[in-house]
């Protein structure tokens, strides 16, 4: 009995360093450079996986979300015109969903129904059932090259940001087609909803910028300056801070809602991209593009805590 113990006790620790069930959150990464996804457990900031556990994606991965229900995460296989759909349970892909020409941006609605797809070739988003893993709409964007989309908390709205027009298209989800244009300041890029889906926030890349949309009626609001080349957008869930990852000085600024003035900024990586926050909103965890790692943030005390290194290129991050 003694000698069979400390094997049994060896094998639970290697499965549970290998298999996301075990603990939870976990922030996924897609690396778009290495077609892979890393894993990173939350509680010790440590990488304990990569998806799929076996071989690669694709070629070139970007957007990734994940089921707020489920063990299943999506992720787009760029290459391919397609998302692949992982079940982080077995560190496997068990589907791959044609979506259409050059997605990049994607987002599952808070029901877990819908995936949206933005086709920055295609100028329109791409609406894919869940249930069935199929592409049951495509709706044309008044703008062009959407980039980022965004479902609204209450259902009813789609955002996708259009880098090459500098607008932002509004989506009635009910009618199935763009019915808003927001004017954009210049090449708008990540976008946040308030939790009570009052307000939008655009980043605006070749300004410097974050805007602040009204949505009762679709106008920019207010315009805070914030680091260079300005691009992924985090609200938390209080509706209080903003996160935005500035990719030209290697930042992210901490904007107080109430006050609408950046209240912090701290230094990541190289070319920070998109933004995921723990449940607890605890944590922030930023993905570095250019230095192949993700940098975790002290929401509270808005200071860095480390740099965890990753895959090659890592676009982005999404928790559960």
């Amino acid at each position: 009995m003694q000698k069979i113990l400390p094997t049994i006790m060896l094998a639970a620790s290697l499965v549970s360093l290998s298999s996301p069930v075990f603990a939870q959150p976990f922030a996924y990464v897609p690396n778009e450079k290495d077609g892979t996804v890393s894993v990173i457990d939350t509680q010790t900031d440590a990488v304990v996986n990569r998806l799929p556990v076996k071989g690669r994606l694709g070629k070139k991965v970007q957007a990734a979300a994940i089921h707020p229900s489920s063990q299943q995460l999506y992720v787009v296989v760029r290459d391919k015109n397609a998302v692949a759909v992982i079940d982080t349970s077995q560190g496997k892909q068990t589907a791959l969903i044609k979506v259409g020409d050059e997605p990049e941006g994607i987002d599952i609605s808070a029901d877990g129904r819908w995936l949206a797809a933005c086709l920055e070739e295609e100028n329109a988003v791409a609406l894919v059932d869940l249930q069935t893993h199929q592409r049951v709409h495509t709706i044309p964007t008044q703008g062009t090259n959407p980039e980022h989309c965004l479902f609204s908390p209450d259902q009813q709205w789609l955002l996708a940001s259009n880098e090459k027009s500098n607008n932002v298209d509004v989506i009635d989800l009910k009618l199935r087609q763009s019915v808003h244009l927001i004017a954009a300041t210049k090449h708008p890029r990540g976008i946040g909803f308030s939790p009570d889906a009052k307000w939008v926030y655009v980043a605006n890349e070749a300004a410097n910028l974050l805007e602040i949309v009204s949505t009762a009626d679709w106008k920019v609001q207010a315009n805070i300056q914030v680091g260079l080349r300005a691009n992924g957008v985090k609200v938390n869930a209080e509706g209080s801070r903003i996160y935005v990852s500035n990719g030209g000085d290697h930042t992210v600024s901490i904007i107080d809602t109430a006050s609408r003035q950046v209240i912090a900024t701290v230094a990541v990586g190289q070319r920070p991209w998109n933004m995921a926050l723990t449940p607890d909103g605890k944590k922030l965890y930023v993905a570095n593009g250019r230095s192949n790692s993700v940098s975790v943030i002290d929401t509270e005390a808005q200071v860095k805590l480390k740099d965890i290194p990753v895959g090659t290129l890592p676009w982005g991050v999404v928790i559960r």
